[in-house]
């Protein structure tokens, strides 16, 4: 007898002659087999399409449907293509025998059997079946561990990415500064820099921006590593917009970037993570200038928005903001695709960039609630918009 704690194997036995399936029925159970019975091909499938077997004893001379047809319809079936068949027979030539393996049989018994013998066989195919069971689910929890650490792994490369990504802008325009006032030196005291006050300002804030980018940053990464986190408060749309110019300043002059600011002056505050809002327009306004000829005109607008409450006659006020320039534009087909992971437009020639800035920007406004598009118009400029929740 079987003494184990697991459950038994369910074994089927499919024979027209019902003496051969006492015999084998009755010593099966005793060993402590689970046992369905069987006494042509239609009882064999509907048993096995209600419940899949560990083994089944396949009879081959059977009227209406033989072993053989049986055998071949299970093998074509995915759910039952692994099921072991023990072909049970009189037939002793040697070609039924290659035929019965042919087919997918894994064993062969031939009648009259002697029920040691087929207690081994069967004892030996139960054996090999739970160790392709375990393989098999062993391989499942292999497969699975390797889709989450390549999903790991895809999550922290984006995560890098957009630390030396968002870094590059702040950097950039602190270079140009310093490389200014190098360039103001006095040749009498080459050793000696007379700096504005408002300079080193401006460079302490940037300063400060790197940091808490980095902070964010790695807040994210400790969290969800392709997550965005949003710390909302009440945020100014105006007199923030004239930090972005300040900062922004000596890049705009390097570049000869003509500015035109059409922002209400009665514009209400959002509710919005100021470093992470700093983030979408370092991204905007550095891909505007990147991707387009010096001389570049660059529009800053907003407008106020109104947005119906789903099943309700409520509306919520959202601030549009929008960055054009006139530059040589998007095409049209290529916009949507343009805010997916690491894509980038056909035309950017040999412009080096990751894909990335866009995918960023539409992660930070999502997690604000809000939205982000673009207005594409081939060689008469893009106009980048996003929305924000108005302060209520």
């Amino acid at each position: 007898m079987i003494q184990s704690s697991v459950q038994p194997a369910d074994i089927l036995i499919v024979d027209d002659t019902p003496e051969n399936l006492r015999l084998l029925s009755s010593m099966l159970e005793e060993t402590g087999y689970k046992v369905r019975k069987a006494t042509n091909g239609k009882q064999a499938l509907k048993a096995i399409e209600a419940q899949s077997p560990d083994l089944i004893l396949l009879d081959i001379l059977m009227p209406e449907m033989n072993g053989y047809q049986i055998a071949k319809h299970l093998k074509s079936i995915d759910s039952t293509r692994e099921i072991p068949i023990i072909f049970l027979s009189a037939l002793n030539d040697t070609m039924d025998k290659v035929f019965a393996f042919d087919v997918g049989g894994v064993d062969y018994i031939t009648k009259p059997f002697q029920m040691q013998e087929v207690l081994v066989r069967v004892r030996t195919q139960i054996t090999l079946r739970e160790q392709q069971k375990q393989l098999l689910d062993q391989n499942k929890k292999l497969q699975q561990e390797i889709k989450e650490r390549k999903k790991v792994e895809s999550a922290l490369r984006v995560y890098i990415h957009a630390v030396s990504h968002d870094l590059r802008n702040p950097v950039t325009g602190m270079l140009i500064l310093l490389n200014n006032l190098l360039a103001k030196k006095s040749s009498d005291s080459p050793s000696t820099l007379t700096i504005n006050t408002n300079i080193i300002e401006q460079m302490a804030k940037s300063c400060d921006r790197q940091l808490n980018l980095l902070n964010s940053l790695v807040e994210t990464s400790d969290t969800s590593l392709q997550g965005i986190s949003v710390n909302c408060q009440p945020l100014d749309l105006v007199d923030f917009t004239q930090q972005i110019i300040a900062e922004w300043q000596p890049v705009f002059e390097k570049n000869r970037v003509i500015l035109d600011t059409e922002l209400p002056s009665s514009l209400p505050p959002v509710q919005a993570d100021y470093h992470q809002i700093w983030r979408v327009f370092d991204n905007l306004i550095s891909n505007a200038i990147k991707y387009n000829p010096p001389g570049l005109t660059l529009t800053l607008s907003a407008e106020i928005i109104s947005e119906k409450k789903s099943k309700s006659k409520n509306y919520t006020q959202w601030i549009k903001y929008t960055i054009s320039d006139d530059g040589i534009g998007v095409k049209p087909e290529e916009a949507e695709e343009l805010f997916e992971l690491y894509k980038r437009g056909k035309n950017v020639g040999k412009i080096k960039g990751l894909g990335l800035g866009l995918y960023l920007c539409r992660q930070i406004i999502n997690a604000h609630g809000g939205k982000i598009g673009v207005i594409a118009n081939k060689n008469s400029g893009a106009s980048f918009w996003f929305t924000l929740p108005v302060l209520s």
